[in-house]
């Protein structure tokens, strides 16, 4: 409870920070309220109709050093323009946790996380518009990660009578905490002649 009253002290001291910056400058706004997310910060701002984004942005550099924030991320969304920071206390986002806060998870879908508005996200695989995924991205930017939530959602959502996996790994050090999966058919294969042998087995 204490560190629930600190916190909302310390987003009120922000709030404020934000309103003197844009008072300073004559842009005129206040802010209106804001989500907490795992990784941001937001703060919604309530502007004059017709209010320009740009001035804002503008003021992105001076908003980030009011706020003791490394950077400020300024941007429309409907009709209010938001103020984004990096939250300074990141939490990881657990998929046991997350996956009990929804009441139904339908059939062939992943819990991939929270997106920037702190709502789950979830990949309905069945989908007539969902016939591949590609996870794309530089090295360490976390797709192993994202295919291993991917694959370990599947599997708990899932009974291995409606869901069977092949695992293909070449470099032999991604999927192999995945192997023991009930819904993990056969061994994780690592030779391209042992992924020909599993995908020509199964069409």
């Amino acid at each position: 409870m204490a560190q629930r009253a600190k916190r909302t002290r310390k987003l009120n001291y922000q709030a404020d920070r934000i309103e003197q910056v844009l008072a300073q400058h004559k842009v005129p706004g206040r802010v209106k309220g804001g989500t907490v997310t795992p990784r941001f910060v937001q703060f919604k701002l309530a502007t004059q109709v017709g209010a320009k984004v740009s001035k804002v942005a503008a003021l992105s550099e001076e908003i980030a050093l009011a706020l003791g924030a490394r950077e400020a991320r300024i941007y429309r969304d409907g009709g209010d323009i938001n103020v984004e920071i990096p939250n300074d206390r990141p939490a990881p986002v657990r998929l046991l946790p997350l996956s009990k806060r929804l009441t139904v998870i339908p059939p062939v879908t992943a819990v991939l996380g929270l997106d920037e508005q702190g709502v789950p996200l979830l990949l309905r695989l069945s989908a007539p518009d969902v016939a591949h995924v590609l996870i794309a991205g530089t090295t360490g930017s976390g797709k192993t990660a994202l295919a291993r939530t991917l694959l370990t959602s599947l599997a708990m959502h899932n009974h291995p009578g409606q869901l069977q996996m092949i695992l293909i790994d070449p470099k032999g050090r991604g999927f192999g905490p995945l192997a023991t999966l009930p819904n993990v058919h056969g061994e994780v294969a690592k030779t391209p002649e042992e992924a020909v042998a599993r995908l020509t087995w199964l069409v």
